[in-house]
C-alpha cells in the first residue's frame, strides 16, 4: 500500500507540467542569468572607473601619467582636447581629470578632478587610491633618476632603486582557497538558486495535498487505518527524491552549461558527504513548510498565493535575490531568521569555503529542526481538521 502511495505521488508530479517547469527549468535559467549578471563583480580585471583626461601640461611627465592611467586595468580612460568645454555629464565619465600646465615642472602642483554627482564614496576612494598610487610611482621614478645622476657626478656606483608596488606591501589571498584561487559568480549564484528551487516544492506539493483533501482521498486513506505518519511519509519521500534531482541538475548546469556562455564553471571545493547531508536537511525544511501550508489553508488558490509570497519573502530576506555581502549590516542580521539563509550559508561553506560535514553541522541542525517542527505542527492541524470532518 505504501509503495502504491509513492508511485501515485510521482505520477501526479510528472503529469503537472507547470510544477516541473517551476522545479527544474526556472532555477536553471536563474542560475545562468545570475552567473552572467554577477560575472564582472568578481572580475579583478574589469574596469570599475571611467575617466576623461585633459592634458594642459603636454610634457613628458604628463604623458607618462596618462600612459600609466591608460595601462591601469581598473580605469577606463579617454584623452580629451585641451579646449574641451563639455561638462562631466556630457562626457559620460565618472571623473574628469585635468593635468595643470605646471605639472612636472612644479612638485607642488595639484591635479584637479571633477566628479559626477552620482559617484558613491567607495568609488571615489578607489579613484583617489589609484591616482595616488600612480603619481607616487612616478615621483619615485623621478627620484631614482636624480639619484643616479648625482651618483654619476660623484663617481659613485648607482644606488639601489626605490620601488613601490602593492605586491611588495601585501599578499592577498581568499580565506579557505588556494593561492591562486578566487571566488566566482557561479559559486554565488548556484547555491542561491538551489535553495530557492528546493523551496518551490511548496506550490506543487500543497496543490496536490489540497486537491486530495477536497476529493476525500486522504479521508479514505485514513479510514483504511493508514496513520498520519504514513500519509505524510508518502508525501515526503517522493519530494525528497525530487529535491535531490533538482540539486544535482542545478550543479550540472553550473559545471557544464554556464561556462559555454562566458561565466566561470562551478567547482565543488568541499566534501560530497556534507553536500548530501545539507541538501537532505534543506529539502526536509522545504517539505515541512510545504505540508504546514497545505494543512493550514482551505483552497488551492490560498496555498499558491501564500506559498508564493512566503517563498519570495524568505528569498528576499535570506540573501537569494540580493547577495548578503551587498546588504547593509542590519539586513544581514535580519537574514538569519530565514531558513533559506541557513541553507545558502551551508552551500557557500561547501562550494566557496571548501567546508566539510563539521562546517555545515549548525545549518544542518537548524534546517532539520525547522522542518521537523513544521511537520509536527502540520500533524496537529491535520488531526484537528480530520476530527471536524468526522
Amino acid at each position: 500500500m505504501f509503495k502504491s502511495m509513492l508511485i501515485k505521488e510521482f505520477l501526479l508530479v510528472s503529469r503537472d507540467k507547470h510544477a516541473l517547469a517551476a522545479l527544474f527549468i526556472m532555477p536553471c535559467i536563474f542560475i545562468l542569468i545570475m552567473s552572467l549578471a554577477l560575472k564582472d563583480v568578481f572580475n579583478e580585471q574589469k574596469s570599475m572607473l571611467s575617466l576623461a583626461i585633459i592634458d594642459a601640461a603636454n610634457n613628458s611627465s604628463s604623458e607618462q601619467l596618462i600612459s600609466e592611467l591608460q595601462d591601469n586595468s581598473v580605469i577606463e580612460s579617454q584623452l580629451l582636447a585641451i579646449d574641451n568645454n563639455d561638462n562631466i555629464t556630457q562626457i559620460g565619465s565618472q571623473f574628469l581629470l585635468t593635468i595643470p600646465a605646471e605639472y612636472g615642472d612644479n612638485s607642488d602642483v595639484v591635479l584637479q578632478a571633477m566628479i559626477a554627482s552620482d559617484v558613491t564614496q567607495n568609488i571615489l576612494l578607489l579613484f583617489k587610491a589609484q591616482i595616488s598610487q600612480i603619481v607616487m610611482q612616478q615621483k619615485l621614478t623621478d627620484l631614482n633618476k636624480q639619484q643616479i645622476a648625482i651618483a654619476k657626478k660623484m663617481g659613485e656606483s648607482e644606488p639601489e632603486a626605490i620601488t613601490f608596488s602593492q605586491d611588495d606591501i601585501i599578499n592577498a589571498q581568499y580565506a579557505n582557497l588556494g593561492e591562486n584561487q578566487k571566488p566566482t559568480s557561479t559559486q554565488q549564484s548556484v547555491p542561491s538558486w538551489i535553495v530557492f528551487g528546493l523551496f518551490f516544492v511548496i506550490i506543487p506539493m500543497s496543490t496536490i495535498f489540497i486537491s486530495e483533501r477536497k476529493q476525500n482521498t486522504l479521508m479514505r486513506l485514513s479510514a483504511m487505518n493508514i496513520t498520519i505518519s504514513a500519509l505524510f511519509a508518502g508525501k515526503i519521500i517522493p519530494y525528497l527524491v525530487i529535491n535531490q534531482i533538482q540539486v544535482w541538475l542545478m550543479i550540472a548546469v553550473g559545471m557544464f552549461v554556464v561556462p559555454h556562455f562566458g561565466a566561470d564553471a562551478l567547482t565543488i571545493g568541499g566534501s560530497l558527504p556534507a553536500l548530501f547531508i545539507l541538501s537532505f536537511s534543506l529539502s526536509l525544511a522545504a517539505i515541512g513548510l510545504s505540508i504546514l501550508i497545505a494543512t493550514s489553508v482551505d483552497s488551492i488558490e490560498q496555498a499558491t498565493t501564500i506559498g508564493g509570497i512566503i517563498n519570495i519573502l524568505l528569498g528576499a530576506i535570506g540573501g537569494i535575490m540580493v547577495p548578503k555581502f551587498v546588504m547593509p549590516e542590519f539586513m544581514q542580521e535580519l537574514a538569519n531568521i530565514s531558513p533559506m539563509s541557513w541553507g545558502l550559508e551551508g552551500y557557500l561553506d561547501i562550494f566557496l569555503r571548501q567546508g566539510n560535514v563539521a562546517d555545515v553541522q549548525n545549518e544542518v541542525f537548524a534546517l532539520s529542526t525547522f522542518g521537523l517542527s513544521a511537520l509536527l505542527i502540520a500533524t496537529v492541524i491535520f488531526k484537528i481538521k480530520l476530527r471536524k470532518v468526522a
